[in-house]
């Protein structure tokens, strides 16, 4: 809880979906642009509901805002801690890659698809489908037609 003295103003207070709450100063929630445009107008005096996020999330979420407001931070111990950051199981990769595109927080957004995308890259169809628990509903024979019509695809 803010002291009496310091500008409650500058602080804004979220709810996650499982009612965790969050503190955060002004910059650092304005980092997410759905948050700054709440904010601009005016509902950073009230707690501010985060349906779609919870709170596990919206932590790390907040921990990337903070790290970027940081002017003591270098840029190169920003992009190591960017790499690091999306470094999570697929199910917090899915939840934060869910979060950024509702916060609207670009660069995370842009980080967690380039790890996506390191994920299934070079792998086959059938290799991508295990890694996202993909079901494959092609038969055999529509896949080999697939496959014969975009073989550059295969290559």
């Amino acid at each position: 809880m803010a002291s009496p003295s310091k500008s409650s103003s500058n602080m804004v207070k979220l709810k996650a979906s499982d009612d965790k709450t969050f503190e955060v100063e002004e910059a650092v929630a304005v980092q997410c642009g759905t948050l700054k445009n709440m904010v601009d107008d005016g509902y950073g005096n009230d707690t501010i509901p985060l349906p779609n996020v919870d709170g596990k999330i919206l932590g790390m979420v907040l921990e990337w805002c903070k790290k970027h407001v940081d002017d003591k931070i270098t840029k190169d111990e920003l992009s190591k801690y960017e790499d690091e950051f999306v470094e999570v199981d697929q199910v917090d990769l899915y939840d934060l890659l869910m979060a950024a595109n509702y916060l609207l927080i670009q660069g995370l957004l842009d980080r967690v698809l380039k790890r996506v995308a390191d994920l299934i890259k070079g792998k086959q169809p059938e290799e991508i489908r295990k890694i996202f628990n993909i079901k494959n509903d092609f038969t055999p024979e529509e896949e080999e037609e697939i496959r014969k019509k975009n073989a550059w695809a295969f290559a």
